[in-house]
């Protein structure tokens, strides 16, 4: 089992959506696509047996899955949306907007004036604002106190590494925090902002985008040119929804049973019986 299956807690939520012990997800039989991207589904130097099989969110990625070699991809839906669907709406009042500022990882750092992107968050958001950092950039001092000075400033959690360390409740955080809000903006396409429409909030993606170390250009300029229903301080809504579902691969989930037989999990639920 790949232990990119487990970041975020993805393997742990389908393991519930399943049936099955959350705490203690089996194993996953391929690749579990574990964040938006615009290629085959896999992270960005993954490591790929090849004749594995990869599970991915929408159709779309299937199709380009299929064109780089990638020929056993299956469409199972985000595990987001899995969570959406078992997650009662909650009865909060939403109020402001949770942004999302574009991120670094371990191999790669984010090049950009985080003190020019919070002036013009500040210039257009009415607020209140709330900035939510990921794990690599929240433990960064100064970056942190950049946005504190601006703003509340939260962290869902650690991602995981490994098997190690995983915040396997990170997307419960993540739902629970925009479903809060009525916007969710970020200066860069994410998952986060598919979550937020996919959650009820109204996106917005402006500001300067920044730029990763050694990151392949024209595909991250091409994100603006091929998704502009998301791009703007104000998106149309509907339009923007239609888009976030379609790449979260909403209308592809699984029931639970179909599910556990796809990603290997059919002879789990007598096990645990």
């Amino acid at each position: 089992m790949h232990h990119g299956n487990h970041f975020y807690g993805h393997a742990h939520v389908l393991a519930e959506y399943c049936g099955l012990d959350r705490e203690n997800p089996p194993r996953i039989n391929g690749y579990l696509q574990h964040g938006w991207n615009v290629e085959d589904g896999l992270g960005e130097g993954t490591p790929y047996l090849p004749g594995r099989p990869i599970f991915v969110w929408s159709e779309q990625t299937r199709r380009r899955a299929w064109s780089m070699g990638r020929r056993h991809a299956t469409v199972v839906g985000a595990p987001f949306l899995y969570l959406l669907h078992m997650t009662p709406p909650a009865k909060n009042e939403r109020k402001g907007t949770i942004w999302y500022p574009f991120h670094g990882w371990e191999g790669q750092y984010v090049k950009g004036d985080h003190q020019r992107m919070i002036a013009e968050i500040a210039d257009t958001e009415p607020g209140p604002i709330t900035f939510c950092l990921y794990w690599h950039e929240f433990r960064n001092d100064r970056i942190r106190s950049a946005y504190e000075k601006a703003g509340r400033v939260i962290c869902h959690g650690y991602r995981g590494f490994r098997f190690r360390d995983t915040e396997t409740r990170f997307l419960h955080h993540q739902l629970d925090e925009l479903r809060r809000h009525e916007r969710v903006a970020s200066n860069r396409l994410s998952s986060a902002v598919f979550y937020g429409v996919a959650a009820g909030c109204a996106p917005a993606v402006y500001g300067d985008p920044m730029r990763l170390q050694h990151e392949h250009r024209p595909t991250a300029d091409r994100i603006r040119r091929q998704w502009p229903e998301l791009h703007g301080t104000h998106p149309d809504p509907e339009a923007a929804r239609a888009v976030a579902l379609a790449e979260l691969g909403e209308g592809y989930l699984a029931s639970p049973e179909e599910l556990r037989i796809m990603i290997g999990w059919g002879d789990e639920r007598a096990a645990t019986a």
